[in-house]
C-alpha cells in the first residue's frame, strides 16, 4: 500500500454538490444543494449551479481543513452527465495546479466504504437506496457484486416522482415522511422478484389512488420499505452473513430505518445507518474512499479522467479488500440442527404421523411490516406456492411433495442432497438448466430462482452407499411463483440467478454458460429468454 495524506473529495452527481478534506478521520465538510424551483432535478441547471458555487465550496473545505492535501478524488460516476463535468473540470484543475494524483471515484462504492468506516463493519450487506439507485449489494474477488437491484427506476425517483403529481416540493421523500404519519394503510402493488425489485407499478397506484394524500404516503411508503427491507433479508440469508448496513439518501427516512433494524433484530444481524453527514450525497464519501484508492496506488491521468454517467458499483475495482472469510451457515442466529429460518419462512425437518421423514415450512409473521401487508404476503406465498409446486411436479420437474397445508404452513417430504449453492459445478448447472426449461415450458416462472432454491438430490441406485453419476435438481420455495408465458418473467429468473452467481462464485462466467447449454435442451425458445436477460442487464439504472 502506498503511503498518503489528506485527501480532498468533491461530490457533484445530481443535486448536491460538497467537497470535504479526510485523513484518518474527516477533517472538513462543505456543501451546497441546487434546488430547481419547481419539479425535479433540471441536470444543465444543477450544473450550472454546480459551476458557480465550485470555488467556495472547495474554498471553504479546504480553508477548515487548513493541511495540505495529497491527492483530489472527484465522483466519476454514474450520475447526471453536466454534473459530472463540472466537478471532474474542477478536480483535474486543482490536482494539475497542485501536481498532485487525481483520483476518479465510483460513486456507489463510496457510499459503501463511508459506511462500512462508520459502522467498523468487516463484511456487510449492503442496501443501496438513493434517487436512481436501489441495489444489495456484498463484496467478492476484488468488486462489490449485485445481488439485486431495481428493474426499472429507483426508489427515490419513485418516492419524487410521486410528490411532483402531488405538488410536493422537492425533494419530495422527507415530505412523503410527514404526511405518512398521519395516514393509515390501503392496498398497494408490492413487487419483489427473487433480490430484484421494482417501483414503477406501485408509484403509478399511488398516483391514481383515490384516498386521502396521508394515507396514500404511509401505503406508498410501507410497500417500498418493506420491499427494500425483505430483499436486504433474502441477501442475509442467501449468503449467511450477519452485518447489513443501509446507505443513500432515502436511508434518512425514520421508518425506513426502522424495518431494517426490525429484520435485523429477528435475525439475530448487526445493522448499521450512518449519520446524516454520511447517509445522503457528500464529500466525505468521495474523499475516504479516494484515500483508500490512492493507498492502493489508483489514480488517473487526464486524459483517463472522463466522466462515467453509467458506472455500475461492479464495475469499479476494490483491490483495498481482501475476501471475506467463507460464511458457513446459511440461515439466521437462531438456527439449530432441525429447524432453520430463511428469508421469510422457518423450515423444520422431522416425521409425520406415519413415521415418514417430512420438511414443514411456516411462513413467519415479519415485525417491519404493516399487519394488513403482512397477512396478505403470507397467505397468498403459501397458496401460492402450494399450488404451483404441484403444477411444476406434474410438468416433470422434480419438487417435494405436498402432505399438509394450512393458511401458514406447507409439510412436505424431504428432499436428500446440498443445496446448489453448497455444490457449484457445471455438470450441475448444466442439469439446473435442463430443469429450468422444464418449468418454463409449463408455462411457469419461478420468482426467487437462487442457488439456495434448488437442491442436488442423491438417489440411490440400489446398491450401498452409492448414488447416481448425474444427480437430479430439485426445485423448492415457490412462494414468488407464477403462471405465464411472456419472455420477461423468465428473462428475470434467469437474471436472479446469473447475479446471485456473479455475487458467489469467482467461475460464473462458466456456471453461466453450462447452465445455458441445459436450459436450451428443455426450452425450445431458451435463445429468446437469454437475450432478454441480456436485455434486463443493458437496461439503464440511472435515468
Amino acid at each position: 500500500m502506498t503511503q498518503t495524506g489528506p485527501v480532498l473529495g468533491i461530490e457533484g452527481t445530481a443535486w448536491n454538490l460538497s467537497a470535504s478534506v479526510f485523513d484518518e478521520s474527516l477533517i472538513s465538510l462543505a456543501s451546497h444543494a441546487y434546488t430547481p424551483p419547481t419539479g425535479g432535478i433540471h441536470p444543465r441547471e444543477a450544473a450550472q449551479h454546480h459551476a458557480s458555487y465550485a470555488r467556495s465550496v472547495i474554498s471553504e473545505a479546504l480553508k477548515e481543513a487548513n493541511v495540505p492535501i495529497s491527492a483530489v478524488a472527484f465522483s466519476q460516476g454514474p450520475g447526471l452527465g453536466p454534473c459530472l463535468r463540472v466537478v471532474a473540470t474542477a478536480a483535474r484543475a486543482l490536482a494539475a495546479s497542485l501536481n498532485i494524483p487525481l483520483i476518479g471515484v465510483n460513486h456507489c462504492v463510496a457510499h459503501i466504504e463511508i459506511g462500512r468506516f462508520a459502522s467498523g463493519f468487516e463484511d456487510p450487506i449492503v442496501l443501496y437506496a438513493s434517487g436512481a439507485n436501489t441495489q444489495v449489494l456484498g463484496y467478492l474477488n476484488g468488486r462489490y457484486r449485485i445481488f439485486g437491484e431495481t428493474l426499472d427506476i429507483g426508489i427515490g425517483n419513485a418516492l419524487d416522482k410521486f410528490a411532483r403529481s402531488k405538488n410536493l416540493a422537492h425533494p419530495g421523500g422527507p415530505k412523503i415522511e410527514i404526511h405518512a404519519k398521519d395516514g393509515k394503510y390501503i392496498p398497494f402493488p408490492y413487487t419483489v422478484k427473487g433480490m430484484d425489485l421494482a417501483f414503477s407499478g406501485l408509484m403509478s397506484a399511488a398516483k391514481d389512488a383515490k384516498a386521502s394524500l396521508e394515507d396514500v404516503c404511509y401505503s406508498l411508503q410501507e410497500n417500498a420499505f418493506a420491499m427494500c427491507t425483505e430483499v436486504s433479508e433474502r441477501a442475509l440469508a442467501q449468503t449467511g452473513k450477519d452485518e447489513l448496513i443501509l446507505v443513500g439518501g432515502v436511508g434518512a427516512n425514520k421508518r425506513f430505518q426502522e424495518m431494517m433494524h426490525a429484520m435485523c433484530e429477528e435475525r439475530g444481524a448487526s445493522c448499521f445507518v450512518p449519520e446524516m453527514k454520511y447517509l445522503g450525497d457528500n464529500g466525505a464519501m468521495i474523499a475516504y474512499t479516494g484515500r483508500l484508492m490512492l493507498e492502493a496506488g489508483m489514480s488517473l491521468s487526464l486524459e483517463e479522467s472522463i466522466v462515467m454517467p453509467g458506472f455500475r458499483a461492479d464495475q469499479a475495482e476494490v483491490p483495498w479488500r481482501d475476501n471475506p472469510k467463507r460464511v458457513q451457515n446459511h440461515g439466521s442466529g437462531h438456527d439449530s440442527e432441525s429447524t432453520r429460518r430463511g428469508a421469510e419462512a422457518v423450515v423444520t425437518v422431522g416425521v409425520n404421523a406415519y413415521g415418514m421423514p417430512t420438511v414443514t415450512k411456516k411462513r413467519v409473521s415479519k415485525r417491519y411490516r404493516v399487519s394488513p401487508l403482512d397477512e396478505h404476503l403470507i397467505l397468498e406465498r403459501t397458496k401460492t406456492e402450494a399450488r404451483l409446486l404441484s403444477e411444476a411436479r406434474r410438468a416433470g420437474v422434480r419438487t417435494p411433495v405436498l402432505s399438509d397445508i394450512t393458511e401458514t404452513t406447507l409439510q412436505m417430504e424431504q428432499i436428500y442432497g446440498p443445496v446448489l449453492k453448497e455444490a457449484l459445478c457445471e455438470s450441475h448447472l448444466f442439469e439446473a438448466g435442463k430443469v429450468v426449461g422444464t418449468l418454463h415450458c409449463a408455462g411457469i416462472a419461478h420468482g426467487d430462482l437462487t442457488t439456495c432454491n434448488m437442491i442436488v438430490e442423491q438417489k440411490s441406485t440400489g446398491t450401498d452407499n452409492e448414488t447416481e453419476d448425474s444427480p437430479s435438481i430439485a426445485l423448492i420455495d415457490f412462494g414468488l411463483a407464477h403462471m405465464t408465458t411472456e419472455l420477461e418473467p423468465r428473462g428475470v429468473d434467469l437474471h436472479v440467478l446469473f447475479q446471485i452467481l456473479i455475487s458467489t462464485s469467482a467461475e460464473h462466467e462458466n456456471l453461466k454458460k453450462a447452465f445455458c447449454l441445459g436450459y436450451a435442451t428443455t426450452a425450445p425458445d431458451a435463445a429468446l429468454v437469454i437475450a432478454r436477460e441480456e436485455e434486463i442487464c443493458e437496461r439503464g439504472r440511472y435515468l
